[in-house]
């Protein structure tokens, strides 16, 4: 059982004992913590905080929660109740509230939860102001409003219509032209609040939906991240249905993979190489993704006169970067879009109706534009951690090792290759390591791969 604190937020597992797990005493901890940064950060008298859950079987219960914490304190909540991650971005600056919460471990298995804590902008806290966070849950340094000062909640469930709304209002999204190609489409929803809100969206474009795993009851009928080894029963229902492609969310919705008409994986690296094709073909500009993603997106990039940038793993380190550049479209190659001219954040629905009006608009197959794309073949790897393996020691080793090489240290250790590279780091979701590589084919990935998780294993005497 496990309690992560990092820049994705207070992450943990259900049950088991306080501080070792997302306990309702650590729910109350963390939220009493952010709540008080708040007060100082805004300092504001009245403040008013979003919040929203995905639709994991421990949500009701950590939701009443985190929101009575923040009454408690004073503070007014807008609850948007079932929800996603984008939505909830895309509520705070809309609310004009002072900052936001989703209730969500993400792609994590049904057993963790999470606190993902958002700023005035509806954008991830940066690094500093986590720790600030941090400092105050250590200290319990909470003051709590009197029994004349508590906070109250109004409830508004439109915000997913809403988000729907902005999406479709896009400049570069044209629902009459999906609508003309009449699209076919498999969705695994995973039974979250991605099986609500994705077919609405489909719908709303002309689209015919097929639904899988739709019921948003937090019973996940697979391994929620939507990788190829979980995606089984979608690559066989897209071609069964003879769907024109499918659609893969993960829990919160800020992950998103397709299955072209083959059914086989377009690779959750393309979802991002895809989308920035089409909007760079139409406003070129640059990009930035993490450094843990595929060279595709700098090579389309470039083809399109923009430069290309990498950025240290996190969604909040790919906003910094994004900004500070100018880019117009980023994200990370775990299906992440994010798409400024809406809003700083991965939203999978941005991406579904970019995807779908380049589609129309290319008048070629799935696994044609697939194919159109720059070839590289990604291994994805982890190692399970336990108290007696000292990572950085082990990243030491290794960066020692291959000092020749061009290498990069700022987040973990990325080793580029002439023709492929590898990248190693201590998730900021997980208590693992996770090992990355790239290269021109499948087989040498998985080759570098295995070399280096044995060079790991004999300096961790593992």
């Amino acid at each position: 059982m496990t309690l992560i604190k990092s820049i994705s937020g207070i992450r943990g597992t259900i049950g088991g004992k306080t501080g070792d797990n997302l306990t309702p005493v650590d729910a109350v901890k963390f939220a009493s913590a952010y709540g008080t940064w708040l007060k100082h950060h805004s300092g504001k008298e009245k403040l008013t905080v979003v919040i929203g859950r995905d639709a994991r079987i421990s949500g009701p219960m950590i939701h009443n929660l985190v929101m009575n914490t923040l009454l408690g304190l004073g503070i007014d909540v807008i609850d948007l109740g079932l929800s996603t991650t984008p939505t909830v971005e895309v509520a705070v600056p809309m609310e004009k509230a002072d900052g936001g919460i989703i209730l969500t471990a993400s792609h994590n298995p049904k057993q963790w939860n999470a606190l993902k804590l958002l700023n005035e902008k509806g954008e991830f806290l940066s690094g500093a102001d986590g720790a600030k966070i941090l400092e105050i849950a250590d200290s319990e340094a909470f003051d709590f409003a009197d029994v004349d000062n508590l906070g109250e909640i109004t409830i508004n469930d439109a915000y997913m219509d809403i988000h729907i709304d902005e999406v479709l209002d896009l400049p570069l999204v044209d629902a009459e032209a999906v609508k003309k190609a009449g699209f076919k489409v498999v969705v695994d929803g995973v039974n979250s609040s991605g099986g609500i809100i994705i077919p609405k969206l489909l719908e709303q474009m002309g689209v015919e939906v097929v639904k899988l795993y739709c019921e948003p009851n937090g019973h996940f009928p697979h391994n929620p991240e939507p990788l190829k080894e979980h995606l089984g029963d979608i690559c066989e229902l897209v071609v069964k249905e003879k769907a024109d492609f499918g659609i893969v969310v993960d829990p919160d919705v800020d992950r998103l993979a397709f299955i072209s008409e083959d059914g086989e994986m377009f690779g959750e690296e393309y979802t991002l190489v895809a989308c920035a094709d089409y909007v760079l073909s139409k406003t070129p500009g640059n990009t930035v993704s993490n450094m843990s993603s595929s060279r595709a997106l700098r090579d389309i990039t470039q083809k399109h006169g923009g430069s290309y940038e990498a950025s240290a793993v996190g969604e909040v380190n790919v906003v910094e970067m994004m900004k500070k550049n100018n880019a117009i479209i980023g994200g990370e190659g775990n299906g992440g879009i994010i798409y400024p001219e809406l809003h700083y954040g991965r939203d999978s629905l941005v991406g579904v109706a970019l995807f779908l009006t380049y589609l129309a608009e290319k008048k070629m197959s799935v696994a044609a534009l697939r194919a159109s794309y720059p070839q590289y073949y990604m291994s994805k790897n982890k190692i399970e951690l336990t108290p007696q393996i000292d990572v950085d020691a082990i990243l030491v080793a290794m960066t020692d090792k291959y000092k020749l090489e061009d290498i990069s240290t700022i987040d973990g250790v990325k080793i580029d290759f002439a023709e492929e590279w590898v990248h190693l780091r201590k998730s900021n979701t997980e208590p693992i390591i996770r090992i990355y590589t790239e290269a021109a084919t499948q087989d040498k990935a998985d080759a570098l791969a295995v070399r280096i998780i044995d060079e790991i294993k004999a300096v961790a005497g593992i």
